[in-house]
């Protein structure tokens, strides 16, 4: 895994998601099979993309029990997956029973979605954005988890981290989506971030590949 671009594939079909591909070098990235597309075209479409030559990055952001997490991750492994997410706050151990069965593939924990501000956190946990995400990285740090899913903005508290750490909220220009805590792709880059996950910037622009230079 020596791309730090993922694309995220925001599509919900077969036929849109392996058109775009055919315009996007799998040397220079990865690629994230997100909820959507998983569930329009189930596991099939990790074969194809595989096919392509593309790493995978399965962003399905597991929360459950401990078994049945394990369950989905001994499926997942079966396939050709680099990275998959759980979320952190399903507790060490569901993130114990996931890394018990994990194989080759890397798991990642998915600490505060960007969609969410401050103000959001506060009213879904009673608790300061802050302390709510100290809590996440520490039980991070205290597992075999393999790194985190983290907005770029939390970047500068995580400078002893010394897992993975993924990022996705990247825009090099305003834009007005659901992503509230962003940062540019430079940005990130030079406050630690391993991979950074690019969807809507590349996936919508008439020229991904030349789209697809401006974040590497």
């Amino acid at each position: 895994m020596n791309k730090r671009l993922i694309i995220a594939l925001d599509f919900d079909n077969t036929r849109s998601t392996l058109d775009f591909l055919e315009h996007v070098d799998p040397e220079k990235c990865m690629v994230k099979v997100g909820l959507e597309l998983f569930i329009s075209e189930g596991w099939k479409i990790l074969d194809l993309i595989s096919e392509k030559g593309f790493e995978i990055f399965l962003d399905l952001k597991l929360h459950d029990i401990p078994n049945t997490v394990a369950g989905a991750i001994r499926k997942i492994s079966n396939f050709n997956v680099s990275l998959t997410t759980i979320h952190l706050n399903g507790g060490k151990e569901m993130i114990k029973a996931a890394d018990e069965v994990k194989g080759d593939v890397k798991i990642l924990g998915v600490s505060i979605l960007t969609s969410l501000s401050r103000e959001d956190i506060l009213e879904i946990t009673s608790s300061e954005f802050d302390i709510y995400f100290d809590k996440l990285i520490s039980v991070a740090k205290n597992t075999n988890i393999d790194g985190i899913v983290c907005s770029p903005n939390e970047l500068n508290k995580l400078r002893d981290f010394n897992k993975l750490k993924v990022v996705p909220g990247i825009r090099n220009s305003i834009s007005d989506d659901d992503q509230k805590r962003i940062m540019s792709s430079n940005d990130a880059y030079q406050n630690g971030a391993d991979f950074i996950v690019v969807g809507r910037p590349i996936t919508l622009s008439k020229d991904p590949a030349k789209a697809l230079e401006l974040f590497i």
